[in-house]
């Protein structure tokens, strides 16, 4: 199962890119291991639109498959600055491709995110599931 190592992951597995931007502007989206366990996607709702804030660990949207239906939780705390519409319309780009075209939303952080995991605790961590 890839992992990508420039990302930074949550326990909930979403995966945040661009921490280090000047902007602060990072992009968030499931990752692989979440996308196949959930199998093929079929309806994304999120609650917060452009603007709005979003507080870390806290739900921000929901992700339904063929199997379940799961929260999404937000890594980290900010505004949101952008959502991917193209997987609002096409859910099954996240399956396809959870580290590029199936990024969910942009956030500009208000505080830097203390409990990411780096590449390795993340694979450790699905390892153990």
């Amino acid at each position: 199962m890839s992992v990508p190592e420039q990302l930074r992951y949550s326990e909930e597995h979403e995966w945040v890119a661009g921490l280090d931007t000047e902007d602060g502007v990072v992009t968030i989206g499931i990752t692989a291991y979440a996308a196949d366990a959930l199998g093929e996607i079929v309806f994304l709702e999120l609650q917060p639109g452009e603007g709005d804030p979003v507080e870390a660990g806290e739900p921000c949207g929901e992700v339904e498959s063929t199997k379940s239906v799961s929260d999404i939780y937000s890594p980290v705390s900010g505004e949101v600055t952008a959502i991917n519409a193209a997987v609002i319309d096409e859910p099954k780009v996240i399956n396809d491709d959870p580290y590029g075209e199936g990024w969910i939303f942009k956030v500009r952080i208000s505080e830097e995110p203390g409990d990411l995991l780096d590449a390795e605790a993340y694979g450790k961590l699905i390892e153990e599931s």
